[in-house]
């Protein structure tokens, strides 16, 4: 059967757009008119430019969720309109249609030009937390096997592998990797991750950067070290805080699965998030959600039988309709990325980082959670003042129109986040703000 004719017949949809149909490369055409070119992001305060954020504030918590800057934008905007348009042939032949005009694998493609490795390796999802439950419920835990985490990770890990390994009938145990982040070591975490492995261990869940603290887990030397003592143990990755601030190839770093979000660091639309593996991983998994990527999914449906042939990334995609306009933009953000370039990005936001915690250092009261080793560290830094509560100090801030948050773990410490969007200036009076509040 023609696949063409399949993918159309799997949507109830007619075979034939008649003849006044677009052909794919039309849209593709209309679109590149329609979308500005990549701007010149030859300094940062070009970079600064891109974004519509109110001037009147200093944003010190974009890493929660950020803005869409110009290029996002204006990707959003142009497959709203073509959408808005004729929604019927832009899905269609945006989708269903042959591999050379197949959005989504182009989108993929572009991804894989920033992390490594290929298109394939990718899958699409629409955030971090989506990323790693479809990881952990697609793994063939069973009874007897265990989960090890750390108790450093988010809420979105912990209830993933929670819900994962109830499932299954398997346990999650979770142990620290330091007592103090600022204080940690590279020796010491491998010595501790290491140490808590046990006979039952399957998969060990690990968080790149910790939103609780600032820290940085030295991922590369961990996995190394992991498959060298356990190889047959399986590595998770939370990667949403690392991706987009860090000179990483997440392809090589030793991660068997990494799962991020792309709409913080990496400045794509919002709800948008990938999953990268490697083949072998991907055939690992049972899919969760029905997809609309693979078409040896719907040919074994149409034939009453099983995929014939390994899962893979696509395969793990959800499908079903999304808001098409907000995933098909995500190779404007990754498109930005490459233009500024990746390790020029991780310099500057290690620059601005750098500068907060040297000043901050300086208050008396203050005390600095967050490794003051970059190597250690990313785009955050975590404090307390000492006699202020948490909550406090974000407010005090946010009088001084910055913009601060709060780490949402059981022990909260103010954050700051320098990033691209900010300048040394402003990083001078968060550090000025700070000092008074201190005092």
């Amino acid at each position: 059967m023609n696949a063409t004719l399949s993918r159309r017949r799997f949507l109830a949809v007619p075979a034939a757009l008649g003849a006044a149909a677009l052909l794919p490369g039309d849209f593709a055409v209309a679109l590149a008119e329609e979308t500005p070119r990549m701007p010149d992001l030859s300094d940062w305060s070009k970079v600064r430019g891109q974004f519509q954020l109110d001037p009147d504030w200093m944003h010190f918590a974009s890493f929660f969720i950020a803005s869409h800057p110009a290029p996002v934008r204006d990707a959003i905007d142009g497959w709203r309109r073509a959408m808005d348009r004729n929604p019927f042939q832009v899905i269609e032949q945006g989708m269903f249609e042959d591999e050379a005009h197949n959005i989504p694998l182009q989108v993929r493609a572009a991804i894989a030009r920033y992390l490594g490795g290929g298109a394939e390796d990718i899958a699409l999802t629409r955030s971090t937390t989506e990323g790693l439950a479809l990881v952990y419920h697609g793994l063939p835990l069973k009874a007897g096997d265990e989960v090890l985490a750390t108790t450093h990770d988010h809420y979105s890990h912990h209830e993933s592998i929670r819900l994962a390994t109830r499932r299954a009938g398997a346990t999650m145990r979770r142990v620290p990797l330091f007592d103090e982040a600022a204080q940690a070591s590279t020796g010491s975490m491998i010595e501790r991750l290491l140490a808590a492995v046990k006979p039952a261990t399957r998969v060990v869940g690990l968080t790149w950067v910790h939103s609780s603290s600032g820290m940085r887990l030295p991922i590369r030397e961990i996995a190394a070290a992991l498959k060298q003592r356990h190889p047959d143990v399986l590595l998770v990755v939370d990667g949403v805080h690392g991706l987009g601030s860090t000179d990483e190839t997440v392809a090589t770093m030793g991660a068997d699965y990494f799962c991020a979000g792309c709409h913080k660091w990496m400045f794509a639309p919002r709800g948008t998030g990938l999953v990268w593996a490697s083949a072998q991983n991907w055939a690992r998994l049972t899919p969760t959600i029905p997809d609309f990527s693979d078409f040896e999914s719907y040919d074994a449906w149409s034939h009453d039988r099983a995929p014939a042939t390994p899962n893979n990334a696509a395969r793990m995609s959800p499908g079903g309709f999304h808001a098409f306009e907000h995933q098909w933009a995500m190779g404007a953000a990754f498109g930005m990325h490459e233009r500024m370039g990746r390790s020029r990005v991780a310099a500057r936001i290690r620059a601005l980082n750098d500068q907060l915690k040297a000043g901050l250092s300086g208050i008396g009261k203050v005390r600095i959670h967050t490794p003051m080793s970059g190597d250690l560290s990313a785009g955050l830094v975590a404090f307390e003042i000492d006699g202020v509560k948490t909550d406090d100090v974000v407010k005090r801030l946010l009088e001084r129109r910055i913009i601060a948050s709060s780490s949402p773990y059981a022990v909260s410490y103010p954050r700051l986040a320098p990033s691209l969007i900010n300048t040394p200036e402003e990083v001078d009076r968060a550090i000025a703000a700070v000092r008074e509040i201190a005092a």
